[in-house]
């Protein structure tokens, strides 16, 4: 391995402790209710961003139809726990699971496709899997499902008296997601999926199996994001199709990652922390004329970074190393 590469991973590793263990004192100073609701949002997208960049940014196969596996994990987990009594953290596992063959049956006829061909496929089978559940009437169709909540319990994750719990496991996802994400960079996994994204053609000249790195990409993907889906509804205690399968959650799974750098370890966290509270504060201060005010401000903020930072926002980190090596070379 290259020594700056793996000093690299180290430094990686290192900063992303840190960064964990200030995000879990951050409730010793944050008591405000709202704030905290802000924080838990932030941790979920990143983690389900930092999913999505698995296979869209690391394989290059544009995805806007994630929110059919995040749907998928919310129902699995509720449908098991409110007809069969089945705990969430079972059925976390099992809808990561169902998620995740769902992804490579669909995987199988749509990674034929290149370009945006791929991604109107995804588009298509989100919104059919949305139709799909508007209209099955025994996980209660277009009204839903309300989750029976019976106080505060670890072992039920419900809890109604504090948000931290929720906090913690939000965390928990995010370091998950991330590390799975920084050890998959260094594996042969990660080299395929690079490969894949750069020259396919290339990469399968090389003895690179294209399909089968699709397919791996797919199902890693999809299993993290359905147990976001999972978290998502145990934290609301209320699901209907629109709540977690409709289009918004696609694209707000894959903004944070397109903000941050698409691509790249620190994107996704990096974008979610930057897209997601500018989100719900616009909305709430500004989202009460019910002109659109807040959607019109949100939007053209991501337009003019974008057009600043085309590569994302790490980009700027890059680019001040680059000008401290100009500036040590000229010393």
């Amino acid at each position: 391995m290259d020594k700056s590469f793996a000093v690299r991973r180290r430094r990686d590793l290192l900063i992303a402790a840190v960064l964990a263990v200030l995000a879990g004192l951050a409730p010793l100073f944050v008591k405000d209710v709202y704030v905290q609701n802000i924080l838990i949002l932030t941790l979920m997208y990143a983690a389900l961003s930092q999913s999505w960049n698995i296979l869209s940014g690391y394989c290059g196969q544009i995805s806007l139809g994630h929110a059919l596996y995040f749907g998928i994990g919310a129902y699995t987990t509720e449908l098991l726990f409110t007809k069969f009594g089945v705990l969430p953290w079972f059925g976390m596992l099992g809808g990561g699971v169902l998620a995740a063959i769902i992804a490579m049956a669909l995987g199988y006829p749509f990674f034929r496709l290149r370009g945006h061909y791929f991604v109107i496929a995804t588009i298509v089978i989100a919104e059919i899997g949305l139709l799909l559940f508007q209209n099955w009437d025994w996980a209660g169709a277009a009204l839903g499902i309300t989750i029976p909540v019976r106080g505060d319990s670890w072992l039920k994750f419900q809890f109604m008296r504090s948000k931290l719990p929720y906090f913690y496991f939000a965390l928990a996802l995010c370091c998950l997601a991330w590390f799975v994400t920084w050890w998959l960079e260094d594996s042969k996994w990660g080299f395929w999926w690079r490969a894949v994204k750069d020259n396919p053609d290339a990469a399968e000249s090389l003895g690179v199996v294209v399909f089968n790195s699709k397919m791996g990409a797919a199902a890693v993907s999809a299993f993290l994001v359905a147990i976001g889906g999972a978290f998502y509804a145990q934290y609301l205690a209320y699901i209907d199709p629109e709540s977690v399968m409709g289009f918004q959650f696609s694209l707000l799974m894959a903004l944070p990652a397109v903000l941050g750098g698409i691509g790249t370890l620190w994107g996704p966290v990096l974008g979610a922390a930057i897209l997601i509270p500018m989100t719900e504060l616009t909305r709430s201060y500004i989202g009460g004329s019910g002109r659109g005010v807040d959607l019109i401000v949100y939007g053209a903020l991501i337009v003019l970074i974008s057009l600043a930072l085309p590569q994302g926002l790490v980009s700027l980190f890059s680019r001040a190393k680059a000008k401290n090596h100009v500036k040590g070379a000229t010393r």
